[in-house]
């Protein structure tokens, strides 16, 4: 197992994103029927980020590092998910938006357990 120089980011949906999500026109979403909340859980991401400056960060306090240069990339990752033209996203942007639309949890530590070496793509 190896430790990786990342902190991680757990992000999973709440009811306003499946809202939003379920709103959507079918040609964009190319959904038949709504989704369940539980059923767009199982799509929730893990996003490594830069690794937490100091090992006395609170929950909060390292959630604040982790979103301060990245909320944007986030979010628009998670509303391109669902509309990769961005015709239907909501405005204005905001990390509160963010937080109001998905449950954060960050992780100060992640380590590799996997026994296949790392695949890097870039988005």
């Amino acid at each position: 197992m190896k430790l990786l120089n990342r902190s991680a980011l757990l992000v999973l949906p709440r009811q306003p994103y499946l809202d939003w999500v379920n709103a959507l026109p079918s040609e964009i979403s190319e959904l038949e029927q709504p989704l369940s909340l539980a059923a767009l859980e199982v799509e929730g991401r893990v996003y490594l980020l830069d690794e937490a400056e100091s090992d006395e960060l609170d929950a909060d306090q390292l959630l604040a590092e982790q979103l301060q240069h990245s909320w944007q990339s986030l979010l628009e990752n998670e509303l391109g998910a669902w509309d990769e033209l961005g015709r239907h996203w909501p405005e204005p942007l905001s990390q509160q938006l963010l937080q109001e639309w998905f449950e954060l949890k960050p992780l100060s530590l992640a380590f590799d357990a996997a026994a296949e070496p790392l695949m890097l793509a870039s988005l």
